[in-house]
C-alpha cells in the first residue's frame, strides 16, 4: 500500500508551496462504457449464461405432403465477472497536521480512486474486441473483413470509413447511430489529408478545413455517417503482417504498436458490448490507530466482453505521425 507520509507530502507543506493552488492532472474523457449493455439480476456465482437463437429455415413444400420440421439453431454466450480491483491510499496524522492542503487532498482520495477504477473499465472495454484474436487475423464475417490495417500503409484513409460502414451493412447491423472511437493520431491524419481542400464544398465536410476535424472530444462532422470521437484508451495491436481492406499491403505493427480504432453501431438493439458490476465501486474508510493514519480503500468487481462481433470493425493504424 502506498500513501502520503512526511517525505512525499513535503511539497504540500505550506512553507514549500510555490502556488496556492493544487494542479489537477489532465484526464481523458471516457467513451466506451456508454456502449455497454449492463446486465442485472445476477445469479449465484460470477458467470452469466445468455442463450441465443439462430435463424429459422425455409423449405419447399408440396401439397398433401408432410412438412419438414427443423430445430432452431441455439447457442450459449458465457460472460464472467473476472475483474476484482482495489485502489487504496492513506495519510498519516503527522502529514495531515503539517500539510496545509491536507483536507483538500484527502477530499480527492475517493473521487480519484473511483476514477481509476472507471479508467480500468474503459481500458478493458476498448480492448475487449481483441481478446482471443489470432495475430494478423482479419476476422471476416459474411466474407467481409472486420479487422484490417489502415489503407495507407497503416495510416487511416477516408475510404476506410466507407469500408467499415460496408462491413457493418453486410452483417445486417442497423445503419444508424454509427460511432467511431479513434486514436488522436487518426484525427491528425484526417486533418492532414491534402484532398480535404478538394471536398470542402461538400456539406459533409463543411467547416472541417477551417476548424479541423475535432472540437474537444468529438468530431464536428461525421465521416461516411460515423460520429467520430478521439480516445487515448484505444487498445494496442502488435500484428506483424496485418492486411488492409483489399487483403494486401500487409503492415508490421510490431515495432510501433498499432492502435485499434473501433467502428460500430450504437443502436440500443445491437450494443456491441455486454457487462456487469458484481460490486460497483465501494468505499471503506477507517482510522488506523496502530499506524496513526487515515486509510481510504475503494474496491469493485466487474466484467465486460464483446457480445456482437458482427457489430464491430477494427481498423489498426500506425500511431506515429
Amino acid at each position: 500500500m502506498s500513501g502520503m507520509n512526511t517525505t512525499n507530502s513535503a511539497l504540500l507543506i505550506r512553507t514549500n508551496l510555490w502556488s496556492a493552488e493544487l494542479k489537477e492532472i489532465l484526464r481523458d474523457e471516457m467513451m466506451a462504457q456508454r456502449y455497454v449493455r449492463m446486465l442485472d439480476g445476477f445469479p449465484d456465482g460470477n458467470t452469466f449464461n445468455i442463450p441465443s437463437i439462430g435463424q429459422a429455415q425455409v423449405d419447399n413444400y408440396a401439397e398433401d405432403a408432410a412438412v419438414t420440421y427443423r430445430p432452431l439453431d441455439t447457442g450459449n454466450f458465457t460472460f464472467t465477472v473476472d475483474k476484482y480491483l482495489s485502489s487504496a491510499t492513506y495519510m498519516t496524522k503527522k502529514a495531515e497536521q503539517d500539510a496545509f492542503y491536507s483536507a483538500e487532498l484527502m477530499s480527492r482520495f475517493v473521487p480519484e480512486q473511483e476514477r481509476a477504477i472507471m479508467s480500468h473499465f474503459e481500458t478493458t472495454t476498448m480492448a475487449a474486441p481483441e481478446v482471443g484474436i489470432t495475430a494478423n487475423s482479419q476476422e471476416s464475417i459474411d466474407g467481409v473483413h472486420h479487422r484490417l490495417s489502415g489503407g495507407n500503409a497503416g495510416k487511416i484513409e477516408v475510404a476506410d470509413f466507407a469500408y467499415a460502414r460496408y462491413a457493418l451493412k453486410k452483417a445486417n447491423v442497423p445503419d444508424q447511430n454509427l460511432i467511431a472511437i479513434v486514436d488522436p493520431s487518426v484525427e491528425f491524419a484526417l486533418n492532414s489529408l491534402t484532398d480535404l481542400v478538394n471536398v470542402s464544398s461538400n456539406p459533409k465536410w463543411e467547416g472541417i478545413v477551417r476548424d479541423g476535424i475535432a472540437t474537444g472530444m468529438k468530431f464536428v462532422s461525421s465521416v461516411y455517417g460515423f460520429d467520430v470521437y478521439t480516445s487515448n484508451f484505444c487498445a494496442t495491436a502488435t500484428d506483424g503482417a496485418l492486411p488492409d481492406r483489399e487483403g494486401g499491403g500487409a503492415v508490421n505493427f510490431g515495432t510501433n504498436n498499432g492502435k485499434t480504432n473501433l467502428f460500430f453501431s450504437a443502436s440500443q438493439t445491437v450494443n456491441p458490448f455486454v457487462g456487469a458490476w458484481r460490486q460497483a465501486p465501494e468505499v471503506d474508510f477507517e482510522y488506523n490507530k496502530d499506524y496513526q493514519r487515515n486509510e481510504f480503500v475503494t474496491t469493485a468487481r466487474y466484467g465486460v466482453k464483446l457480445y456482437r462481433p458482427e457489430n464491430m470493425v477494427r481498423i489498426i493504424t500506425n500511431p506515429v505521425v
